[in-house]
């Protein structure tokens, strides 16, 4: 019984023993790399899989490289793959790069890779140039009207700039700004309505596409709708604002006659009470003068004659009731 165990365990283990070998030694992948013309030993695909770099990934971008003429080399691959890239996109780009006669290296297309761009994508569109849509862009003549433009701009991907290289974002801002600057600077918005392609001439030769990721081929005016008198407008809300500060300093104006007059008012009827005090204490210093002497009866007499004589003579000298004057 014990002699069948042994056996058994003996198989067993021989069966462990030849799938490990078999996953150690991927023997179909070499035999495949070697039917390519593919130069990589068999100790190479097992050090692989120890620095956990599967065989096959590489061996498959060995033999696609290879046969699309590229000189990659086993190192690299597994270099890019344990730096978290991936290889399949890379070597897609490299092969559509190399058919469509862009420039570009191994060492290049990783980084593009590395830095969170689609390398296929960027190559793709280097060969087929995509159109960007700008959103209405509004700007206003020196005649006052506002014009609201549409653009599109076609534009390529610079393979060179796409390490660091801004977006379409700046793009469509610089676009917009070279838009507005226009028509900003247009006489009259007729001039920009009847030459539309004056600001496509003029925004793309300011070189807008400096420092992006893209190459800009053309920027069409899509279309130019009129919008607001700006200018007319300005001038009522200037002329409302005006309205309003002479408004505000005639009331100024206003209220300081109002307290100035009562102000006058106020010092009449000061002056008049001190006339009427002044008045109250004639005849007291008239008794006073009779006590004293200083006054005598033919004195007061005269002062009484005196002071109607005044008073005829007031009302003589005043015009009589219904616009007529004294006879």
């Amino acid at each position: 019984m014990e002699p069948e165990i042994s056996l058994v365990l003996i198989i067993v283990g021989g069966v462990v023993a030849f799938f490990v070998l078999i996953y150690l030694l991927p023997v179909n992948l070499w035999f495949t790399a070697q039917l390519s013309n593919v130069k990589i030993s068999l100790l190479n695909l097992v050090l692989m899989r120890l620095r956990k770099v599967p065989p096959s990934l590489v061996t498959n971008a060995m033999i696609t490289s290879t046969k699309a003429g590229l000189r990659i080399s086993t190192n690299e691959i597994e270099t890019h793959y344990l730096a978290g890239g991936n290889v399949n996109k890379v070597i897609k780009a490299l092969i559509s790069a190399d058919k469509a006669n862009i420039p570009l290296d191994f060492k290049l297309a990783t980084a593009i890779d590395l830095a969170g761009r689609d390398v296929f994508d960027a190559v793709q569109l280097s060969v087929n140039p995509q159109v960007i849509n700008t959103p209405p862009v509004a700007a206003v003549a020196k005649d006052g009207i506002q014009l609201i433009a549409k653009a599109r701009v076609t534009v390529r991907a610079n393979i060179n700039q796409l390490v660091g290289g801004a977006g379409e974002e700046t793009i469509l801002a610089r676009v917009g700004e070279g838009i507005v600057t226009t028509i900003g600077s247009a006489i009259d918005h007729k001039e920009v309505l009847e030459n539309p392609d004056n600001i496509s001439k003029t925004v793309l030769s300011k070189g807008l596409d400096s420092g992006t990721a893209f190459e800009i081929l053309s920027i069409d005016i899509a279309d130019i709708d009129i919008g607001e008198n700006v200018g007319a407008k300005l001038q009522t809300d200037q002329a409302e604002a005006d309205l309003k500060v002479a408004n505000a300093r005639a009331e100024e104006r206003r209220a300081m006659a109002v307290a100035t007059e009562q102000e006058m008012r106020a010092k009449a009827q000061e002056a008049k009470a001190k006339v009427i005090e002044a008045e109250s204490q004639v005849p007291l210093a008239m008794a006073e003068a009779f006590r004293s002497g200083n006054l005598g009866v033919m004195d007061y007499y005269k002062i009484q004659n005196v002071q109607a004589d005044t008073e005829m003579r007031s009302s003589i000298s005043k015009p009589t009731s219904g616009g007529k004057g004294k006879s």
